[in-house]
């Protein structure tokens, strides 16, 4: 089955066709159901055998569908502490992304 590696947010994704990806939060990605081109694609492979990058394959590009533009993440937990001075800190976090679906890849 044919999949690419793409680059966003400082992270790198392998993705296929139909795949829900959560990646970090994209600005432009304002509604639901908007599409999304994401162009830092560093390899892709299908049938004919595997393109790689120089850093990026020219010319190709995976389009997806945004799922959910809010998406958040789990919530971590963020404790500090002193010993012997009743220093207590208690906060979460909870990272926000957006929910992509993969609906094809270009190879350009």
């Amino acid at each position: 089955m044919p999949y690419a590696v793409v680059q966003t947010g400082g992270k790198q994704y392998k993705v296929r066709v139909g795949d829900a990806v959560m990646v970090e939060k994209l600005p432009g990605a304002a509604e639901a159901g908007a599409t999304v081109e994401l162009d830092q694609v560093l390899a892709v492979n299908d049938d004919a055998g595997t393109v790689i990058g120089t850093p990026l394959v020219p010319g190709a590009v995976v389009r997806a569908t945004v799922a959910d533009p809010d998406a958040k993440g789990e919530k971590l937990i963020v404790f500090k502490y002193k010993p012997k001075v009743r220093y207590r800190r208690k906060t979460g976090h909870r990272q926000h992304y957006t929910k992509l679906v993969v609906d094809e890849i270009v190879k350009g």
